[in-house]
Order: structure tokens, then C-alpha cells, then sequence
């Protein structure tokens, strides 16, 4: 059934095409019987499914990556449809329009996108009015960031402000200083900077009653010393996990035209073509760190992609670009595929 409704969507732009389909959910699950018709259909609900990481019992072992609901509108809605969690964000203190439109690319040759949003949401305060209607039993991720015209000398400030007003919503924390969509945000994943960034964060969290944990999430473009650099960082800050990995901008091997690759210009490349890189750096990490914990992110389409992060070193896994080609299917899908592998082991 999704095969049309895909056909449907991708006639649209492919920012237009995301609000027509989170509005069209919101709607839906308005009208009795709906959510329990999309529970049947895609919520696998199996005890062997249960995963307890940093401290958490999720559900399952897929989670909705961040970027897909910004400002932690949907969180009910995607819950109903299969998912063991779900990450906001990327949330910034103030409100922000992002980059300009259009931002958002469809590589269908590749099952692919291109983004450039620039950390568009509506700020911190509007993501925790939305944050206090989600369902209770709702595991949620605050990914959060900086806003664009904060100097990286006072980035700190902000990621400090986002922790504090989303601590008492969220179940755990991303720290996001790898998107390729916000100038220089890349520069906060050098060592220094970052050692003192993640550390500021441990050291408000060790503050509160009950402290969350705090994920960094990296870049695919990362070269193996810089790889090293981030293991060193975990181990003195005890940073409860890594999240691998967030968009390229690496735009090598794409079956698309070069030429529209080219006239669409800047931007983060997520989807298939990333799954090889990504699960390169989560074996990397684990074999620096086996006790790493690692939430696989990046070309995931398909259940045998799942699976292979899953064996790879990843406790968890996400999707985003999947879901937009194979819609919620995917996600009954690989949870059944690791049923499966669970019987056959």
C-alpha cells in the first residue's frame, strides 16, 4: 500500500511532502480506531524485542532518528506506529527558520536525500509544550544544538540551556555538533572544544536528582585519528554513548547525475549510500572501546541492514531516509527480522 502513497508523495516537493504526511497523521489518529489499526499493522510487541541500554528499557531496538519530528509533535504518532523510541530535535534555544527553501532533495537512484534545513525548529520552550502531551510510556531523545548566529565560543551556553528546559521531557540526550548544515558546528568536534562542551554537560547533569544520559553524535567524514580523539573523549568524560553517524558530505559512488548533484549543491547526503561508510565507523569504535555503547544511524532500508548494524557493535538502531522510501512497514520488518535471527541463533 505504500508503494502508492509513496508515488503520491514524491509527485510533491520533499519538505512539502513531509508536512502533508505528519499533518495527515496527526489527523488520522483524530478519528477513532486508527491508532489501534496502525498498532496492529506495524507494532511488533514481544518481550525478546527488549533492550536495556544505559540504563533505559526500550521497547524494541528501532528508534526514529533525529530531523524526522524536529519539535516533538508526532511522538505519539510514530509511537503507535512501531517504534521502541524516538529522538527530537535537533532543538536550539531560540526559535530558528533554518536555511532556505528548498533544503530538502529526493536521490531516488540512490534511495537517498540531501538536506541543508539548518537546525529549523521551534525553539526550546515550544518543544516542551509539545513534549508534555506525549504518551508516558514514550521513550524520547533531546538531540540538541546551537543556534546559527551563536558564536562557538558560547556554544556551550546553549547546549547548556537546552539540557536544563528539556531535562524533565526527555529519557536521554544527544549532543549534535555534526550536522554540515550549520556554519562551523563541525569545528566543536575536535578534541579540545568538545572535551570541554561534553564535560560542561556532565557536570550540570551530575546536578540533577536523577541524571540523563548523554550521547554525542558524530560525523561519517571523521578520519581514524579523529575517530581515536572521540574514544580518548568518551573514556575521560564517561559520556554514556555514541551516536553513528549523522549525514556526509562525502558525494562519492552516487548513481545520480552528477549534474544534479551539482545544481543541488551543499547539504548532508543520508540514506543507502551511507550505510557502508557508517557501520565502518560503529566496527572501529567497538574494536577501540567494546564496551561502547553505539546507536547505528545511516543507510538503514531494509531489515539484513538493521541486522548488520546490530552485529556490528550498534545496541540500537534508527531510521529516517528508510522510512521516507520503504515507509512504516520497515520498521514491523526489522523487528521481526530480529526475531527471527533470535530463533535461529
Amino acid at each position: 500500500m505504500y508503494t502508492l502513497v509513496r508515488k503520491f508523495l514524491f509527485l510533491l516537493p520533499a519538505e512539502t511532502a513531509h508536512h502533508f504526511t505528519t499533518n495527515l497523521l496527526r489527523f488520522l489518529f483524530k478519528i477513532p480506531m486508527v491508532k489501534s489499526i496502525f498498532s496492529g499493522l506495524y507494532r511488533i510487541k514481544d518481550p525478546r524485542l527488549q533492550r536495556t541500554v544505559f540504563g533505559l528499557t526500550f521497547p524494541n531496538p528501532v528508534g526514529l532518528a533525529a530531523g524526522f519530528d524536529k519539535n516533538g509533535a508526532f511522538t505519539n504518532e510514530f509511537s503507535a506506529m512501531g517504534f521502541g523510541f524516538i529522538e527530537i530535535g535537533t532543538v536550539t534555544p531560540l526559535p530558528q527558520p533554518g536555511n532556505p527553501k528548498p533544503r530538502l532533495f529526493r536521490l531516488k537512484e540512490d534511495q537517498a536525500l540531501i538536506n541543508r534545513m539548518g537546525f529549523n525548529n521551534e525553539g526550546m520552550e515550544s518543544v516542551v509544550q509539545n513534549l508534555r502531551k506525549k504518551s508516558k510510556d514514550v521513550i524520547i531523545g533531546g538531540n540538541i544544538g546551537k543556534n546559527k548566529v551563536t558564536p562557538n565560543e558560547q556554544a556551550q551556553d546553549d547546549y547548556r540551556k537546552c539540557f536544563d528546559t528539556l531535562y524533565p521531557h526527555v529519557d536521554y540526550f544527544v549532543v549534535n555538533v555534526s550536522s554540515p548544515n550549520t556554519p562551523g558546528l563541525r569545528e566543536l568536534q575536535e578534541k579540545e572544544p568538545l572535551q570541554k562542551l561534553l564535560q560542561s554537560l556532565k557536570t550540570l547533569n551530575e546536578t540533577k536528582p536523577a541524571p540523563k544520559p548523554i550521547l554525542l553524535k558524530i560525523a561519517p567524514d571523521l578520519t581514524d585519528s579523529q575517530l581515536d580523539d572521540i574514544l580518548e573523549i568518551t573514556k575521560e568524560t564517561k559520556i554514556d554513548g555514541i551516536i553513528a553517524t549523522n549525514t556526509t558530505i562525502d558525494r562519492s559512488g552516487l548513481r545520480t547525475k552528477k549534474e544534479k548533484i551539482d545544481k543541488i549543491g551543499a547539504g548532508g547526503l543520508s540514506g543507502a549510500p551511507l550505510f557502508d561508510r557508517s557501520t565502518e565507523i560503529i566496527k572501529y569504535l567497538k574494536n577501540g572501546n567494546k564496551n561502547l555503547v553505539i546507536i547505528a544511524v545511516g543507510g538503514i532500508n531494509s531489515p539484513e541492514r538493521a541486522i548488520a548494524k546490530l552485529k556490528a557493535g550498534a545496541s540500537l538502531v534508527q531510521v529516517y531516509t528508510g522510512l521516507i522510501y520503504g515507509g512504516p512497514a520497515l520498521i514491523r520488518n526489522i523487528n521481526r527480522a530480529i526475531l527471527k535471527n533470535l530463533d535461529g541463533a
